[in-house]
């Protein structure tokens, strides 16, 4: 399997992100509301890991890094919350789901 770089990783993670708030932006209330908070907290992870890769400083590599690492937690919190309402399907969700739990563990041990 070839290694897949975490630029292109979190961006199609971004796009699986708007495929999905697509879906749910269709139906009004609760559903449309938590399509936005997860589009902005799905879409701020690919960001901020372009905006690492030019990093100014340590610092500044460390503060873009964590950014990204407190996004990718708050956006998994969004699909839990989701599949707990029963406002999608789990098997749906699940890989999603994965895939930000993965990220999370990715980004938190760039940190280091």
């Amino acid at each position: 399997m070839a290694k897949v770089d975490i630029t292109e990783r979190t961006f199609a993670f971004s796009l699986r992100i708007v495929k999905l708030s697509q879906i749910l932006d269709s139906a009004p209330g609760t559903n449309r509301t938590l399509a936005n908070q997860r589009l902005r907290s799905g879409t701020s992870i690919g960001a901020n890991v372009e905006e690492v890769q030019a990093a100014q400083s340590k610092p500044d590599f460390i503060s873009k890094i964590s950014i990204a690492c407190k996004e990718s937690r708050e956006t998994l919190y969004w699909l839990r919350l989701l599949i707990a309402s029963s406002i999608m399907p789990s098997e749906k969700l699940e890989p999603l789901k994965k895939e930000a739990d993965e990220l999370v563990a990715i980004i938190k041990n760039s940190r280091a």
